[in-house]
């Protein structure tokens, strides 16, 4: 399973939901998968809602990758690389998808680079929200 920052951020902040999000990786027995743009993203976001500013510090940052790389260790979530085909992968789900072409699902750069991921490793993806249900991703 491919993990998306979305679900990351709503455990570390246990957001409304957060407990299904564990139950469906806990209950997973296939490969945990995260991407350092997945990292980037929850680093950015755990930062800027733990310090409740817009920019958050150095300090920071590098409180919430501890925080993130800890609990990927938990996990032991496999941090895989991107490669021309995942990239590719990423325009094509862009093309389709993304809220530059005003689709539905109103998919982001992140959003578009894991479902690519999820595709491309042929893997469940993991999320909070409805975004990825307006895809035809499983």
């Amino acid at each position: 399973m491919f993990i998306d920052a979305s679900a990351i951020v709503s455990i570390l902040n246990r957001e409304p939901g957060y407990e299904e999000i564990v139950r469906r990786i806990e209950e997973s027995s296939s490969r945990r998968y995260v991407s350092s743009l997945v990292k980037f993203e929850t680093i950015a976001a755990i930062a800027r809602s733990r310090s409740g500013a817009v920019r958050p510090t150095s300090k920071q940052l590098e409180l919430s990758e501890k925080i993130v790389n800890d609990f990927c260790e938990r996990i032991e979530a496999q941090e895989i690389n991107i490669t021309p085909h995942i990239g590719q992968t990423a325009i094509q789900v862009a093309r389709r998808y993304s809220k530059v072409v005003g689709h539905e699902a109103n998919l982001n750069f992140g959003d578009c680079f894991a479902y690519a991921y999820a595709s491309v490793y042929n893997t469940r993806l993991v999320y909070k929200g409805n975004d990825f249900s307006k895809t035809d991703l499983p």
